[in-house]
């Protein structure tokens, strides 16, 4: 009698704990999950709400204390920070302990950046520390599905990760541009509590101390993930020698001819990506004169396109299948660029949903492909982690170089138009390049798909 995939690995009466692809019954239960991958799903929902909406927040207490503009954008890259810096350890630490654990222990350090703005710690840094609970976060939260899942199910885990992930970020933007607005703050910053001071004082002060409980819930569910079984790889004793380690992880991805290519196009996407949820702030702020609260709800209109596109592509797109998006690419690029011609939200709300449809569709099938490659190369954590330092990396330079324009006087016109241009010029570099591969390394190219195709030799 098969085993019951939906069962906790530590209640499987059979003698076999450790998850293994090729011995479960994948075809029969092509619907199936294991009810680690839905509290997974809730514990991602929260987490990535709080921090959407904390981005928000930040933005909003910069701006209530006259802090300059390019300031402000400096939040970007110092979110990002910690992803660069600590990524040779974070995806081992993942791999080293169970993934529920390693998440909880990062929503607790993200509290912990939240109390520190609330204290008066300049919000600059303590947003970094809010990155820091990130950073440790992601390889746990993308590893454990090449656990739990073969890689036929890897597109499909993706849409509704994506697409869930992007329904908080729909959802924490709005929820931080309302905390932030007159309308609510108004009113709960006129409650108080009787024979006690909180000393919270002004918008941007409630709505971090909220979103401290948001995080506090997806903690919570941190603790319902159940281990998956698969072995633990300990952490050196010293922890330098992950150095050299993470660097043969990071060449090994990019030397791959499938994982090159989804490592490019992520890493070119989540860099400009990461950047334009602020300058979409800008944006909006100039042409069509809207206040964080009304810009925050354009955001959300590029989310809802993004969750769309996410869950779209889910459905019909499979992992040998993901290099035909990369078109996709170079079209979004362009469209960008329109962007700047929009004076009226009657045509900004389509055009912005279009937008981030086509994002949401090149995304997640690239991103499960890159997630394949890395986790039979290296193992989950530490492909997670390498594919965020390059991601983060890109974030983090594209993000300097922004804060460095506009203290130089560039409009966020320009920078729309500039990253417009990265945009498609590199998603047809990368087309170029895969299609330089294909002519050059056709029996490897069929192999690495074959590969992709069969669940058994997922892992």
């Amino acid at each position: 009698m098969p085993r019951d995939i939906t069962q906790h690995p530590l209640e499987d009466s059979s003698p076999i704990t450790r998850y293994n692809p090729a011995q479960t019954p994948y075809a029969q239960h092509k619907d199936s999950m294991k009810r680690g991958f839905f509290t997974i799903m809730a514990a991602q929902f929260f987490s990535s709400l709080a921090d959407n909406a904390l981005f928000v927040a930040a933005v909003e207490l910069m701006r209530s204390a006259h802090a300059p503009e390019w300031q402000q954008a400096v939040l970007v890259p110092m979110f990002a920070f910690f992803y660069v810096v600590l990524a040779p350890f974070v995806g081992a630490f993942a791999d080293a302990r169970p993934k529920g654990q390693v998440m909880f222990i990062s929503n607790a350090i993200k509290v912990l950046g939240c109390l520190m703005m609330l204290f008066g710690v300049p919000p600059l840094f303590a947003y970094a520390i809010v990155g820091l609970g990130a950073a440790a976060y992601s390889p746990a939260k993308y590893g454990i599905l090449t656990e739990l899942l073969p890689a036929s199910q890897l597109v499909k885990a993706n849409g509704w990760i994506e697409g869930l992930t992007i329904a908080s970020i729909i959802l924490g933007i709005l929820l931080g541009g309302q905390l932030v607005g007159h309308v609510v703050a108004s009113k709960m910053l006129a409650f108080d509590f009787p024979l006690f001071d909180t000393g919270i004082d002004t918008p941007p002060e409630l709505a971090i101390t909220l979103l401290i409980f948001v995080y506090a819930l997806a903690a919570w569910f941190n603790t319902r993930i159940p281990k998956t079984g698969v072995e633990m790889r300990p952490m050196p004793h010293n922890p330098l020698a992950l150095l050299p380690d993470f660097w043969s992880c990071n060449m090994r991805l990019w030397r791959d001819k499938l994982g090159q290519i989804s490592l490019a196009t992520t890493t070119l996407f989540w860099g400009v990506g990461g950047n334009l949820k602020y300058i979409v702030l800008a944006w909006a702020a100039a042409s069509l004169g809207y206040s964080t609260t009304q810009a925050t709800a354009l955001q959300g209109v590029v989310s809802v396109g993004l969750a769309v596109g996410a869950v779209v592509a889910s459905m019909r797109m499979r992992l040998d299948m993901a290099t035909r998006v990369i078109p996709l690419g170079v079209s979004m690029g362009l469209m960008l660029i329109v962007l700047n011609v929009i004076t009226n939200v009657w045509v900004a709300v389509p055009f912005l949903i279009l937008l981030g449809g086509m994002a949401g569709f090149l995304v997640v099938p690239m991103n499960a492909l890159l997630q394949h490659r890395g986790h039979n190369l290296m193992g989950a954590g530490r492909s997670i982690a390498v594919q965020n330092f390059n991601e983060q990396a890109c974030i983090f330079v594209l993000g300097t170089l922004y804060s460095f324009s506009i203290g130089m006087g560039l409009s966020a016109f320009g920078a729309i138009i500039g990253f417009g241009l990265v945009v498609a010029g590199l998603m047809y570099q990368i087309k170029c390049w895969h299609a330089r591969n294909c002519q050059r390394y056709p029996q490897e190219l069929a192999h690495l798909l074959e590969i992709a195709r069969n669940d058994n030799l997922h892992g």
